[in-house]
């Protein structure tokens, strides 16, 4: 069976992407999980991995040419796979954080009726319509497109979409825009917020690093990321993904960790099976996911998986954090800066190393009281940081 290898896209945010290096030629056999090529994105450049064995038929993508997520870019001949003449599509690269729609067949713009107008949005055909929320775009925020009665047909679409005359950190704010004005859209948002004592994620972090080289050092961000994986894995209903008008569990904490990147936007890296981690692998995972982030050398399945998404502005010098969840993610956790407050205890006022804990999370899914038992369950944890270890 020939499969055909489309353009991945490493996000919902991700409307381009252009083959970088191919790590593969015509003839070579490859096994799943192998890095097949490196992919340049908005976000920098990511390793991409294939999905089935097989051998490579047809390498279809040129190096440095900009292609649309989904468009294809190699064949593969499956082994171990009876070959009965079919053909078919790897929906594993054209997949991101969330379902992308089928692809567009080629067909004239069929006409648009009065009745597709909804408080006065512009009129759009079904094919521009795929292609805009192909592309990430709110087409219910344009104007008149160029097709009969001012409707939006599909070159509208893709002249709005992103161009290669656009920068690098415009095109991501762009995308990043359009993901955001969607959730804050479609996802019925609550927030709530603890203020959780650190004094013995504080004191252990210290014990732990007397003596040690800096390259061994364990930060309190370490203890905090367990702990938010280990209660993430005892509270499902923030752990999964909301499609196709129903909620996913996911078995795995995959810990989507917020990365600034130094040409300006971010990319968020996922952290498989956090829960499993403790702290002294989490901050290498840290450590180690920062570097190639910034370097160019991510791979495809880090950026594509996240089930939950932490924010963890605390080093810019802020208090609380009110996120976006990124669809289809159903939560984001936010994490302030570690700083010493008054706290009451015994009775008594006395100063304490804390940090502010906030929950963005989607009414569809989970409550008020869900959320509340997940932020203290979090604090609890962070009480016994040997257990972390």
């Amino acid at each position: 069976m020939i499969k055909t290898i489309k353009m991945p896209s490493f996000g919902s945010d991700m409307a381009k992407g252009m083959v970088a290096e191919w790590k593969i030629q015509p003839g070579d056999t490859v096994h799943r999980g192998e890095v097949i090529a490196t992919i340049e994105t908005m976000k920098g450049l990511i390793d991409m991995e294939v999905f089935d064995d097989g051998v490579v038929e047809q390498l279809l993508a040129p190096v440095g040419q900009q292609l649309q997520v989904g468009e294809p870019i190699a064949r593969l001949q499956l082994t171990g796979v009876a070959d009965e003449g079919v053909e078919a599509e790897t929906e594993e690269h054209a997949v991101a954080a969330e379902p992308q729609p089928a692809p567009i067949e080629p067909k004239t713009e069929a006409a648009v009726s009065p009745s597709n107008i909804v408080d006065q949005r512009p009129l759009i055909s079904p094919a521009a319509r795929k292609q805009a929320e192909k592309l990430g775009i709110d087409w219910r925020l344009l104007g008149p497109g160029s097709g009969p009665n001012g409707a939006l047909v599909l070159a509208d679409i893709e002249s709005r979409g992103v161009t290669p005359s656009a920068d690098s950190g415009q095109q991501m704010r762009q995308a990043i825009a359009a993901v955001v004005s969607r959730s804050k859209r479609d996802i019925p948002h609550y927030y709530l917020e603890l203020d959780i004592p650190l004094a013995a994620a504080h004191t252990w972090c210290s014990e732990y690093n007397k003596g040690k080289p800096a390259a061994e050092l364990v930060l309190i961000n370490a203890l905090i990321y367990c702990a938010l994986a280990r209660a993430l894995a005892e509270f499902p209903q923030f752990n999964g993904f909301y499609r196709e008008g129903g909620y996913q569990a996911q078995s795995g904490v995959h810990l989507g960790n917020i990365i600034k990147l130094r040409s300006g936007g971010m990319v968020v890296a996922a952290l498989h099976d956090a829960q499993l981690l403790g702290a002294v692998g989490m901050m290498a995972r840290l450590k180690d996911q920062v570097i190639r982030a910034r370097g160019g050398g991510l791979r495809g399945s880090e950026v594509q998986d996240a089930t939950v998404t932490v924010s963890n502005l605390g080093e810019r010098g802020v208090d609380r954090i009110q996120g976006v969840i990124f669809p289809p993610q159903v939560a984001l956790l936010g994490i302030g800066r570690v700083r010493t407050a008054p706290w009451v205890q015994e009775q008594k006022i006395v100063p304490m190393t804390l940090a502010s804990f906030s929950l963005a999370a989607d009414h569809r899914v989970s409550d008020g009281h869900d959320g509340a038992r997940l932020l203290n369950r979090i604090a609890a944890l962070l009480q016994q940081p040997e257990q972390l270890a």
